[in-house]
Parts: structure tokens; C-alpha cells; sequence
């Protein structure tokens, strides 16, 4: 299967880097130089996978995420200067599955490339789950890969649905934030608490009526998370 990755960053010696370095990993690279752009290439081009700038002219990496995440669920890795925390934070709260500070290590960026790539592909492949299951009104569909929540579809970013997915499969066992991490990300700890902590949020935004009073996705203090049977 051919893969096509948007590189999209307003330095043009970025975006000729990485496609250098993803090139020799078999993948197909299409570049924008800002947001507007890169929405116009979604338009027309198949994409599998995102490498989005934060700090761009016309329409920045905040903004342009916000829109992508309106029609499309594919993968988004923002790229962000080590003095942009804050943007950084908020890009995984519009909807962004992972984030690379610059000066970037290649070989770390593209094996992030790779691992989102993977389970984009192969969305909900945890085995043994095959039969819809519900918690009172909450709604899994492996086959589908449809979340449903008070009789309405759900929409999650493919990191979302992974985390949802685990915690449905298991409902009632508490994951630690690192084990989600590991399970999810299926890499080594990265910032795991922070991280972990923006993708609860914004489920609980999605799937609950009251997000600071939760009816599914429960934190257990001092130990992690879980969904209630």
C-alpha cells in the first residue's frame, strides 16, 4: 500500500529534509508551505498522515488542525520550537495525535512517522474484540470502528478511538498513564502524563453530557484511569 504523507511548514529547507528522510523509508511526501494550502491538498489528494508546523503565516498549525479535525481523522504530528509549550499543549487539545520539537532528530521522527502510520492502517486491531459493546448508552463497534455516545456518533481522532478502545475492552481495570501510553502510543514514555492527560480531556468532552462530572471515563487518583461498567 502506497503511503502519502502532507509535510507542511513554511521553511522550505524543512520540508525538503524531511521529505528526503521519509522518501527513503518507501513514502510518498506532498508539501504545503502553510494552512490554507495544506487544506487545499487534503481536497484533492489522498493523505495518510500530517507533519504540520505550528508557527506559520495566513493560517497557522493551531488553526489549520481545528479544520482538519472537521472532516478528517488522519494523523497529525505537529512540529513546534521548544519555546511553544503552550501551543503545544493546545494542539492536542484541538485534536493533534503527537508533537516533535525542533531541532528534531530524523531517525526519531521518522519512527514516529512509522508507529502513527501503523496503527492508522490498522485502526482497531486489538484481538479478540469483535462484538459490539455498550456501557449503558456508551457504544463501541470493532467492525465499524464507530464510537457512539446518548445515540450519537462520536467523533475521535484515531489516537482517541485507541484509548477508547482499550478502556471499553477492559472496562472496570485501571490503566496507569504510562501503560496507556505504552499500550496506545506503543512506544517508550515520551511526556506520557501530559500527553495522556490532553487525549482524557477531550474524550470526555466527546463521550460524557458533563465532562467534570463524568458517567464513564473515571480517573482512580494516584493509579490512572478507567471505563465504568
Amino acid at each position: 500500500m502506497e503511503r502519502y504523507v502532507l509535510v507542511v511548514d513554511d521553511e522550505k529547507e524543512i520540508r525538503d529534509a524531511i521529505e528526503i528522510y521519509l522518501k527513503n523509508e518507501g513514502v510518498t511526501v506532498l508539501k504545503a508551505k502553510d494552512g490554507i494550502e495544506a487544506l487545499e491538498i487534503l481536497h484533492e489528494h489522498e493523505v495518510h498522515l500530517i507533519i504540520l508546523d505550528i508557527m506559520m503565516p495566513r493560517l497557522d498549525g493551531i488553526a489549520a488542525t481545528y479544520k482538519i479535525r472537521e472532516q478528517k481523522n488522519i494523523p497529525i504530528i505537529m512540529l513546534s520550537a521548544k519555546s511553544e509549550d503552550t501551543d503545544k499543549i493546545l494542539g492536542l487539545q484541538v485534536g493533534a495525535d503527537d508533537y516533535i520539537t525542533k531541532p528534531f532528530n530524523p531517525m526519531e521522527l521518522v519512527a514516529r512517522v512509522k508507529s502513527q502510520l501503523r496503527r492508522y492502517v490498522t485502526l482497531g486491531t486489538f484481538e479478540g474484540v469483535n462484538k459490539v459493546i455498550d456501557l449503558n448508552g456508551l457504544t463501541l463497534d470493532p467492525a465499524s470502528k464507530l464510537v457512539t455516545a446518548h445515540g450519537e456518533i462520536v467523533k475521535l481522532t484515531p489516537i482517541e478511538y485507541k484509548i477508547v478502545e482499550l478502556l471499553m475492552t477492559n472496562a472496570g481495570r485501571v490503566f496507569s498513564i504510562d501503560e496507556i501510553y505504552e499500550r496506545v502510543w506503543k512506544e517508550p514514555n515520551y511526556n506520557a502524563e501530559n500527553t495522556v492527560a490532553v487525549h482524557i480531556r477531550k474524550i470526555r468532552e466527546k463521550i460524557e453530557i458533563d465532562s467534570k462530572n463524568p458517567r464513564y471515563l473515571k480517573v482512580v487518583w494516584g493509579i490512572g484511569y478507567k471505563m465504568e461498567k
